[in-house]
């Protein structure tokens, strides 16, 4: 039975395994980066499995009774005067590992100058959008496997348009104690839009992701492998700002072949000291790190680091992402343990 589990879960996120990226989905803030641990590894990472809860909002698989009681606060200022947070819970049911997680999503665009089509200034105008989870894992009998489900609802409002809509995540994830050795598997946003902006239905933005982490034997590091997006494999595509123009006037563009598609899809990262109530966190997204990279520049895009410490009750976190020479996010979190 649990073989059969296992088979029809993976036929479920291969064969969902069709959906669009950037631009072409709504909803993109779903996938944004949810709270400095995430972010200071590279963004995305789903291997965790320990007492975070908010790891939860990404791979439910993670939900455990290490959450219990335990309430994650994050903030994240990002570009321009666009800011957005997560805050989550965790609670442990009953004495048989029945753990409840519920978290909210949030983002906030700022406010905005309104013209008409001559130009003319009109009134302001702002957009936000929220998510609401709200999820539950078990652990497969006799295995060490376990299979966690959030349930989303969805609220967006941009000027005058509002949206709402539903979506699962569905995850399963490998447990290893002897090793200390996480392998998991995600598929995220499954769902629709119940009522659309306007008059047309967008699709939500499905992102498969595969994840494997473990900690070193003798050795206080916990290293991260993360491929994403797997549900669309070619990710890169020619940049005419790369076109190289020789004396003839002849024009070369980039040659993108199988190595930079697979590069797009890998997220690395390293906790260094993580059983410990101080560590450090690094990280590189290689996607990120090659679209935002300036020629003849050394811009460190794609880089990322944090740094965790706990004081009693309460776990302060803060993590540093450079996305270009231009653009960079620092992202604030607070964990704090409410049990007695």
């Amino acid at each position: 039975m649990q073989k059969q589990s296992i088979f029809l879960l993976l036929i479920f996120i291969t064969v969902t395994g069709y959906s669009q990226i950037g631009g072409q989905s709504t909803y993109q803030f779903l996938n944004l980066v949810n709270n400095p641990r995430q972010a200071a590894l590279g963004g995305k990472i789903v291997t965790n499995y320990d007492y975070d809860p908010t790891q939860a909002l990404f791979n439910p698989a993670s939900i455990n009774p290490e959450m219990d009681n335990q309430l994650s606060l994050n903030y994240t200022n990002y570009i321009g005067d666009v800011n957005y947070g997560t805050a989550t819970y965790a609670y442990l049911w009953d004495r048989r590992t029945q753990v409840l997680h519920t978290g909210v999503t949030y983002v906030n665009y700022g406010k905005f100058d309104g013209y008409d089509e001559n130009g003319e200034p009109t009134a302001s105008f702002s957009g936000s959008e929220v998510a609401i989870s709200f999820g539950h894992a078990r652990n497969i009998p006799y295995s060490d496997f376990h299979v966690g489900v959030n349930a989303k609802l969805i609220s967006s409002t941009l000027e005058q348009y509002s949206s709402l809509g539903i979506a699962l995540d569905i995850g399963i994830m490998y447990v290893y104690e002897d090793w200390d050795l996480h392998i998991t598997g995600v598929a995220r946003n499954v769902g629709t839009q119940i009522t659309p902006y306007d008059n047309q239905y967008e699709p939500l933005p499905l992102d498969i992701i595969l994840g494997i982490s473990q900690t070193l034997e003798n050795i206080p590091i916990r290293w991260h492998f993360t491929l994403d997006n797997m549900q669309q494999w070619k990710l890169a595509y020619a940049n005419s700002n790369r076109d190289i123009t020789d004396l003839e006037g002849g024009t070369t563009g980039e040659n993108i072949n199988f190595i930079d598609h697979a590069f797009r899809h890998m997220i690395l990262g390293i906790e260094l000291f993580p059983e410990s109530g101080f560590n450090i966190r690094l990280g590189y997204n290689l996607r990120r790190g090659e679209e935002l990279r300036v020629l003849e520049q050394r811009s460190f895009a794609g880089l990322s680091a944090g740094f965790s410490i706990k004081l009693n009750k309460l776990r302060f976190s803060y993590s540093y992402a450079k996305f270009n020479g231009a653009a960079s996010a620092g992202y604030l979190g607070l964990n704090i343990d409410l049990n007695d």
